[in-house]
């Protein structure tokens, strides 16, 4: 797994809401994204995932089945999202007042977005 640090960001609470996030689709998909990132500005935590879709999810693409890949990642990510906010609060020490999640198919490429509702320890809300 390659968690890159954002070096202006919080290296290791970035590496824990990768790995945590990584951990949490690996639980719900049967695999976890191969390359993982994550970085944080103000009341904001962004985590970048790369190489997410299932050897299913692949097949049913290349067979021109985009929309229903579409629409069962959608599905999951509802499912997944409460299990997402609460870890992501439990590392952040902030509650989650919004999240935002999707996915990108070519390159196969999905975000999580986490809004906190105050900035993290040592960052202006800007």
């Amino acid at each position: 797994m390659d968690h890159t640090r954002d070096p202006s960001g919080d290296g290791p609470l970035n590496a824990e809401v990768s790995n945590a996030v990584v951990r949490i689709h690996r639980e719900y998909l049967g695999r976890g994204a191969t390359k993982a990132r994550s970085f944080h500005r103000g009341n904001v935590i962004v985590t970048i995932l790369e190489d997410t879709l299932t050897q299913a999810e692949r097949s049913l693409a290349d067979h021109g089945k985009l929309e229903a890949v579409m629409q069962m990642r959608q599905e999951f990510q509802e499912a997944m999202s409460h299990d997402l906010v609460t870890e992501v609060e439990r590392l952040s020490g902030h509650r989650v007042t919004a999240f935002l999640s999707d996915n990108h198919f070519d390159p196969d490429i999905a975000a999580e977005i986490f809004i906190l509702d105050a900035p993290l320890a040592g960052e202006d809300a800007s």
